[in-house]
């Protein structure tokens, strides 16, 4: 019978319940067991696919096309096992399908409510990953934190699962926080005390208390804890703040936090946890030899986590290559044909960022045309190759007004165009081209010597592609298609065949950068970025 694992916020949010999640996930799958993820979500949209990234940080990406959640990235990039539409759920999608259901009469005249109805769905969901018999443990993190009045429903659903599928198949792990008093000099358990009564009250006692904090826990506070919060003291977990978050799994394994989660779930301890390639990933590192400086053109800079896959690939290839990836963030508004060259100095590569609408367009333009022109290693990403191809075609091909349907629908040279399946949809929310694509590597590309292989499979989410009406002009030209849609002909790799490293992919190869297996794209633009800092 499957496990499950709830892991559950207090005291503030962006304490790292994702990450605690993951690296629990972690030490289990490395002691012989198959675990998931799955993310919970309170807000009402349906997905995060229509959230601005300022508000949510960016939209994740599955194989089967689902926009989730950032967290489903750290599930795979730990796991290195890819996630699905079933591994994030929000409250607008349980309303939606409790809805649907009572217009189809489902529910035989009865009045629907939150509560059973409501929670109902909500358990179904949990139930789902762990019912088709290929995990053991299912970890399913609740988003938001206890108290909110949007969470409410979740953490019922929690409480009436926990009462169905008995003792020792289900447990709560409850993320909290020690603050640490500067003028008292001394950390502070009430937080914490107050976090697990409001659970109590709600008719839940967790198991675990994983304790954040910037300093060591003393066998005191701990004793204290576990007291007023009716936990065995080994339950009372310190997570303080690490150099990385590559660390996290090897701080929960030293206060044993995944031999814990066996005891109480009753399952065996099975084999010693091997983490021997983690380690391995973590010497890279922490010792480079060398280091570059790569520029993050885009524009929602202000918030990294709008790009979080993005720095987290250049933190693999990095280790892959012994090299320390120092990523600068250049707002791509900022950016003009008078300043480029200053804003960029010093910098050994520049990766273009994906996004949508105008805003920024034209600084992103000034960045390829800038490295194009003095041989600086370039990668663009989705709206990133868009823009290489604009540039391009506007600067060497002479298109005059060359640009994207996107961004001027009257352009005379329409380079980039929307594709034909999307351009009767009017839904904004997950009707994008989504998932994972075939696409075909010309033999004798760049490409093809990047992956090794003539067949690939890449994650997409755009709306735009190449305009193959202009393909003979920019081949002729230089500026070859070296990756294919097998299906429909469409442009899915770009790469300029005079330049060290000049790449653009219409995909997103960042959703696919794990730890154990960083993405070749990201490997040899920071290999050549290495190259032109020793040229230098």
């Amino acid at each position: 019978m499957t496990k499950y694992i709830f892991v559950t916020g207090g005291v503030t949010s962006s304490l790292g319940k994702g990450i605690i999640s993951a690296s629990l996930a972690k030490l289990l799958q490395a002691r012989g067991y198959r675990v998931t993820i799955q993310k919970f979500d309170p807000y009402i949209n349906i997905d995060p696919g229509t959230l601005n990234p300022y508000e949510h940080g960016e939209c994740y990406v599955t194989e089967d096309g689902a926009e989730t959640d950032l967290d489903l990235g750290h599930y795979e990039r730990f796991l290195n096992t890819p996630t699905s539409k079933a591994n994030n759920i929000t409250t607008g999608r349980i309303y939606q399908n409790v809805i649907n259901k009572e217009r189809e009469g489902a529910f035989l005249g009865k009045t629907v409510q939150v509560v059973p109805h409501i929670t109902d769905e909500i358990k179904r969901n949990f139930r789902i990953l762990g019912e088709n018999g290929e995990y053991d443990i299912v970890i399913t993190e609740l988003g938001g934190t206890v108290g909110d009045i949007e969470s409410l429903p979740y953490i019922e659903a929690v409480r009436q699962f926990r009462w169905e599928t008995g003792s020792n198949n289900s447990l709560v792990i409850h993320l909290t926080l020690v603050p640490f008093l500067a003028a008292a000099g001394e950390l502070k358990t009430k937080p914490t005390q107050h976090s697990v009564k409001m659970l109590l009250e709600y008719g839940i006692q967790p198991d675990i208390l994983v304790c954040r904090t910037e300093h060591h826990l003393t066998n005191d506070i701990r004793k204290k804890i576990a007291l007023f919060c009716n936990v065995n003291i080994n339950a009372v977990i310190e997570s303080i703040d690490a150099q990385s978050i590559y660390d996290v799994p090897l701080l929960m394994l030293k206060e044993q936090l995944d031999k814990t989660v066996l005891t109480k779930l009753k399952l065996p301890h099975k084999l010693e946890p091997d983490l021997e390639n983690w380690k391995d990933f973590l010497g890279r590192l922490k010792n480079p030899t060398a280091d570059v400086r790569i520029a993050l053109v885009g524009k929602y800079v202000e918030l990294p986590d709008a790009y979080k896959s993005i720095t987290e690939a250049f933190i693999h290839a990095g280790a892959k290559q012994e090299c320390k990836v120092r990523v600068e963030y250049i707002p791509s508004e900022q950016l003009t044909p008078e300043n480029a060259v200053e804003k960029l100095k010093g910098m050994h590569g520049v990766l273009v960022a994906p996004g949508f609408g105008e805003r920024g367009f034209e600084g992103k333009i000034q960045a390829i045309r800038h490295v194009r022109e003095n041989n600086i290693p370039f990668f663009g990403i989705c709206l990133g190759m868009q823009c290489a191809v604009v540039e391009f075609g506007r600067h060497v091909l002479g298109l005059e007004n060359a640009n994207s349907t996107e961004m001027n629908p009257d352009t005379p040279h329409p380079v980039i165009g929307m594709m034909e399946d999307q351009k009767t949809i009017t839904h904004k929310g997950g009707t994008m081209r989504l998932g994972a694509y075939p696409c075909d590597i010309k033999k004798g590309t760049k490409a093809a010597a990047i992956y090794g292989k003539n067949h690939i499979s890449e994650r997409h989410r755009h709306r735009y592609e190449f305009n193959n009406d202009y393909l003979k002009q920019y081949e002729a030209a230089g500026l070859i298609p070296s990756g294919i849609n097998p299906d429909n002909g469409l442009v899915e790799i770009v790469e300029l065949k005079s330049h060290p490293f000049f790449v653009g992919s219409q995909f997103h190869p960042e959703l696919k950068s794990t730890v154990a297996n960083p993405h070749p794209l990201f490997i040899n633009f920071v290999a050549a970025s290495l190259a032109y800092a020793r040229k230098k």
